[in-house]
């Protein structure tokens, strides 16, 4: 892939990387730093990206690789001297707003804490599959899990939420 080609992949699917890439961190200041290494890598290798395939695959399995691999480095340090977070506030005005936008917002801030609650392998699947909109068998070729373990991961993942969404969405 050239770099024009890139440039173009950038400006086709930016805003997809930082999306998930923002679902996948969960903090703005993560997710932008994720952001970036993630195109740096892909400028990196952009002679090995195809830009005939799925290059959007490309560069969310890229992500996906960065943040485990940090997260590997986090764990591994924390073991070592253990890091405190500081509670993150939110600073939404909802008071201008009318109920029927504050009632969607709710919901939809709800079922994202579901997910982000979700062990990492059954987020990233729910992240791939219904926020990026990707085949499972693009997420199996992106993962290099097999196809069944996406189908069985996927379906705890929508147990997991339907039983942690049941008292708001759902009726016992």
């Amino acid at each position: 892939m050239t770099m024009k080609e890139l440039e173009s992949c950038i400006d086709a699917y930016g805003t997809d990387i930082y999306n998930f890439c923002l679902h996948l961190t969960k903090e703005t200041e993560l997710a932008e730093e994720l952001y970036q290494d993630t195109f740096l890598t892909a400028v990196e290798i952009r002679g090995r990206i195809q830009n005939t395939e799925n290059p959007k695959s490309y560069l969310l399995s890229i992500s996906i690789r960065l943040w485990k691999n940090k997260q590997k480095k986090w764990a591994w340090r924390n073991r070592i001297a253990p890091i405190s977070k500081l509670e993150e506030t939110c600073d939404k005005d909802i008071f201008h707003e009318d109920s029927d936008t504050i009632l969607k917002a709710e919901q939809v801030m709800i079922v994202r804490k579901a997910i982000q609650k979700l062990e990492e392998k059954y987020r990233i699947i729910v992240l791939l599959y219904y926020m990026e909109e990707l085949s499972l068998k693009q997420i199996s070729k992106m993962l290099h899990v097999p196809i069944g373990t996406i189908k069985s991961r996927l379906s705890t993942a929508r147990k997991l939420l339907k039983s942690e969404l049941e008292g708001y969405f759902y009726e016992s």
